[in-house]
């Protein structure tokens, strides 16, 4: 995200540009999108190689989403030309490279990118921390089909016709399993007040007692208990189970997965105990570090890995002495819709008329994540009227000083290069707000503009804001991907 460059339209105060112009630059720059979208099918085809410009894939792009995002990204780097890109494209369309993603801003600039690219190995890639797909696909299975569930489930579908080896294959919920239930769990995966539409038909399927979602079809199981189920006689094996209820949250209740026939690991999308806490970019090194990986592990809060990324790049460059976090939050499903009883202070009274004190474990969840920072972070929340879209604000005091620019520069370059790039955004729009965020695939995104210091250089507050459903679920499914042993390998 980045401010839009104001260029003027004249030439001078007299002369105007003929409209017409503007009219064939501007074809000519999407014949220019439509071309490398067209290269990056043939590169995918060829040898499952998937460009990206900036952090998106342009493969399922419209010429106009990749003209859009090419600006956004240029805006960063201010070096780069489409004719360049292009160039880069074409090259890479007649070369012969292992799986992976390539971005194309990143090496585009480089003087002479096909070589490296080219004398890669598969066994350099994965060393860099991804893992080819050949330990075939993997099945996957919703137990509970909430917020986060249902978005984990878009982004499956939309992954098998990417060529992902995560499968979608169930989703267990507590309903009984009748034509009425199974249409509203349809239409609330088909529709979505904050996301919009699944692009993606969502059919009934009731002779199964499932649903088809683009003509696969998704078994629905309903279970009061996770042990009862057999997934095996749905045909599916050694499953990954990803959690979304929020009632299991320690080693114990989630091993009852995998009492179930069928289940192989489980994931919890909540902060969890007695089970790693995993924040991708950050801690996710320590998954394959123990002689036996662990199958059992959380992808910690939306806030935690908001948060830790950032405070990961702090640490290390500059060094953290204490700090607070303060996480201004969507309301969620957990408050009520209006005064109520709760077993929570405060969380009863209305949730969308209500600006809400609360507590969070953000602070003292970054420390098993980062176990650096622990006993330095306090933390709390405020949960006010939106619905989604998040901001956390950092105030760190510091352990060298470190001027504005020089955090900025640093948080900024983590953002396109690096082990976080994925992770962490960086933004200079004066006009950002937390409608703006929603749908972004980041962890968190710096808003550059609202970056305090203080004279002594010593004290700093960073604001962050995060898609916390989003944002959120798209790290859940690095998470997944990693673990699985099915992520990309990465060119870097």
């Amino acid at each position: 995200m980045c401010t839009f460059a104001v260029k003027p339209i004249y030439t001078n105060m007299t002369t105007p540009i003929a409209f017409e112009e503007h009219i064939k630059s501007y074809q000519q720059q999407q014949a220019k999108c439509a071309n490398l979208i067209h290269l990056a099918h043939q590169i995918w085809l060829k040898c499952a190689v998937e460009l990206l410009l900036g952090k998106e894939t342009i493969r399922d792009k419209s010429s106009l989403d990749v003209w859009q995002h090419y600006y956004q990204e240029n805006q960063k780097m201010d070096t780069l030309s489409l004719d360049k890109l292009v160039d880069f494209a074409e090259k890479l369309s007649t070369t012969s490279l292992p799986s992976g993603p390539i971005d194309l801003m990143e090496w585009a600039e480089q003087p002479d990118p096909i070589t490296p690219l080219a004398e890669t190995s598969l066994s350099q890639l994965t060393a860099n921390g991804g893992y080819s797909a050949t330990v075939g696909p993997k099945d996957v299975v919703l137990y509970g089909f909430g917020r986060i569930g249902r978005l984990v489930a878009r982004e499956l579908i939309d992954g098998i016709a990417k060529g992902s080896p995560l499968r979608l294959r169930a989703i267990v919920t507590r309903d009984k399993l009748d034509r009425e239930t199974l249409i509203k769990r349809a239409n609330l995966l088909r529709f979505d007040s904050i996301h919009g539409g699944i692009p993606a038909t969502v059919d009934v399927d009731l002779e199964n007692n499932g649903l088809r979602i683009n003509g696969l079809p998704v078994a629905v199981i309903s279970a009061s208990t996770p042990e009862q189920i057999d997934y095996t006689v749905h045909g599916i094996d050694n499953a990954l189970i990803i959690d979304n209820t929020g009632i299991f949250r320690d080693a114990t209740t989630l091993s009852r997965h995998l009492d179930a026939a069928g289940t192989a690991s489980v994931l919890l999308t909540a902060p969890g105990k007695g089970v790693p806490n995993i924040v991708m970019g950050v801690n996710d090194k320590q998954l394959f570090q123990a002689d036996e990986a662990p199958n059992i592990v959380c992808a910690a809060s939306c806030t935690t890995n908001a948060i830790a990324p950032v405070l990961a790049i702090i640490e290390e460059h500059i060094g953290i002495r204490k700090g607070h976090v303060e996480t201004i939050h969507a309301y969620t499903n957990d408050q009520n819709l209006v005064d109520n009883m709760h077993k929570k202070s405060r969380r009863g009274r209305a949730a969308a008329l209500n600006m809400v004190i609360t507590e969070t474990g953000a602070g003292a969840a970054v420390a098993q994540v980062l176990p650096q920072l622990a006993g330095k972070l306090t933390s709390n929340a405020i949960r006010v009227p939106v619905p989604n879209g998040s901001l956390a604000i950092l105030h760190l005091e510091l352990v060298q000083p470190f001027s504005r620019d020089e955090l900025h520069n640093l948080l900024k370059s983590s953002s396109q290069h690096g082990p976080l790039s994925q992770q962490i955004d960086f933004s200079n729009d004066q006009e950002l707000v937390s409608s703006d965020i929603i749908g972004t695939t980041a962890a968190a995104i710096v808003d550059s503009l609202a970056t305090q210091v203080s004279p002594d250089k010593h004290t700093v507050v960073l604001y962050l804001w995060y898609d916390n459903e989003y944002g959120y679920t798209r790290q859940v499914l690095r998470l997944a991907e990693k673990w699985a042993r099915v992520s990309a390998p990465a060119y870097c």
